[in-house]
Parts: structure tokens; C-alpha cells; sequence
């Protein structure tokens, strides 16, 4: 006699148990995502007002376009600069001018904000420059070298000593062994190219940056001791920003790949 074997199914779930299921797990899912919007950790900040930044005048290129995009990726935002000398610059944060960011053209004059305590947070270097000789188009008095500056009649001017480009000349020029004495001392990097520009000297030691800006107006001369003077740019928020947060995100702008592209665009190198 064949004896079956009865067998116990199991019950089935009910598609109306099943999606209460659902239903319970989205609900907590979405408790937790309000519970991380409001630690700060959901959506990003509207951001809005305007960021003062203060930033070397070798700059001026390539952080108006920054400053551009920035304005267009946050609308209700508006950056606006104070290009010039690092040392001037430092001076003024020092004394109590109101901005959210500094960008300087060397360390050193870094430090004198962040000795004053005048930072929030450590700076972060996002770019390094080197020094070209800027000739007359054509470069009509075959300069190749810094010794060729000290030629009888020649007309060079330099960044003023106390500033990043002024100090990275002199030690380019004392690597070289060449004792020069310019025609005048400029204030900033673009007025040393400035003279150059107008006709009004015949050469000046400055940043292949801004060489490259200029164009056709003049003629960039690499010389080998320029790898002896090359310049870190560090940026920093500063302390008691008035608008902080929209200053914290332009230097994540700076120093994002985007931000790279556009300083090495400009001739700055990665640092």
C-alpha cells in the first residue's frame, strides 16, 4: 500500500502585508534623512552676499574668472577683489580691514596675518609661480639671460623687494651671480610689466603668469634660475569672515579641479 506524504505549505505574505512593509521601511528611511538634514549633514546651504577677497595682484586673471563662475554656480552671490601687492595687502588685513579671503603670493607674507592671528584655520597652498624676464616685442636687445640686463643702456625694472615677486628676483639674481640695479622698484608684479607694456623699460623680472596674460604686448625669456625662486601661493579664510560661508566655498572653488585647470591655464604649476 502506497502511503502519501502530505506536506505543510507556508503561508504566503499578502501583497497588502508585504507593501506595509515597504511603507514602514521609506518612513524610516525618511525620519533618518530629516534627522541628517538637520544635524547639517542633507542639502547643501543656499549661499549668498558678497565675498571680499583680498589676492596677489599675479592673480587678477585667474581669479576673476573663479570669481565669475562662482557668482554664476550661486546666484545672490557676488565676489569682489582687492588686487595688489601681498605685503600691502597683509597690511591692511592686519590693520582691520573687513574681507572673508587672503591669497598670497609667498608664505612669508602669510605669516604675517596667521602670526596676527588673523586666520581661521591653517592656509592650504594651491598653486606655485616662476619668474620670466619680459622683454619688448621682438625682444629687440636679444636678452637670453639675467647677466643681459646689466647691459650699458638697458632699462629693467623689479618688484619692490617686500614683495613676493621682488624677493624671488633677488634670489633668482643672486643665484645668477648678476648684480643689478634697476631703473625703479614697482609696487606689484603688474606694474613692473606695466613699465614694460607702455615702453617706458626695456625689461622686468616678473611671473611668467602674468607674461603669459599680457599677450603680444611682450616677450616671455626663461632663464634656468628661475627653478630657484619659485613661489607658493597660500589662501585662507580669515578670521571673523563676514561671510564665511560663501568664503569657504570659493576657496573649495580655488582649490578644486576646476580651479586647477584655470591656474595652470594661466601658467601657474600644480602644487
Amino acid at each position: 500500500m502506497t502511503r502519501s506524504v502530505r506536506r505543510t505549505r507556508r503561508p504566503r505574505r499578502t501583497p497588502t502585508v508585504a507593501a506595509a512593509a515597504v511603507a514602514a521601511l521609506l518612513a524610516l528611511s525618511a525620519c533618518g534623512s530629516a534627522d541628517s538634514d538637520a544635524g547639517g549633514g542633507g542639502a547643501a546651504e543656499k549661499l549668498s552676499g558678497t565675498v571680499t577677497v583680498f589676492a596677489a595682484a599675479s592673480l587678477k586673471e585667474s581669479f576673476t574668472a573663479l570669481g565669475e563662475r562662482f557668482e554664476q554656480a550661486h546666484p545672490g552671490t557676488r565676489v569682489t577683489f582687492s588686487f595688489g601687492g601681498s605685503d600691502t595687502l597683509a597690511a591692511s588685513i592686519t590693520g582691520g580691514a573687513p574681507a572673508d579671503v587672503f591669497a598670497a603670493a609667498s608664505p612669508k607674507t602669510m605669516k604675517t596675518v596667521t602670526d596676527a592671528g588673523g586666520t581661521d584655520g591653517a592656509p592650504a597652498t594651491f598653486a606655485r609661480n616662476r619668474l620670466e624676464i619680459a622683454t619688448l616685442p621682438g625682444n629687440p636687445h636679444h636678452v637670453s639671460a639675467l647677466k643681459d640686463l646689466t647691459a650699458p643702456g638697458l632699462k629693467v625694472v623689479l618688484c619692490d623687494r617686500t614683495v613676493p615677486c621682488g624677493s624671488a628676483a633677488r634670489t633668482a639674481l643672486d643665484a645668477a651671480g648678476v648684480d643689478l640695479t634697476p631703473v625703479s622698484y614697482e609696487e606689484d608684479v603688474k606694474s613692473a610689466l606695466n613699465k614694460v607694456v607702455l615702453k617706458e623699460a626695456d625689461a622686468a623680472v616678473v611671473y611668467r603668469t602674468d607674461v603669459r596674460a599680457a599677450g603680444d604686448k611682450v616677450e616671455g625669456v626663461d632663464f634656468p634660475e628661475s627653478a630657484r625662486a619659485v613661489n607658493d601661493y597660500p589662501i585662507a579664510l580669515l578670521k571673523d569672515a563676514p561671510n564665511a560661508a560663501a568664503a569657504k566655498a570659493f576657496i573649495a572653488l580655488v582649490r578644486s579641479a576646476d580651479g586647477r585647470r584655470t591656474l595652470t591655464g594661466a601658467g601657474f604649476v600644480e602644487p
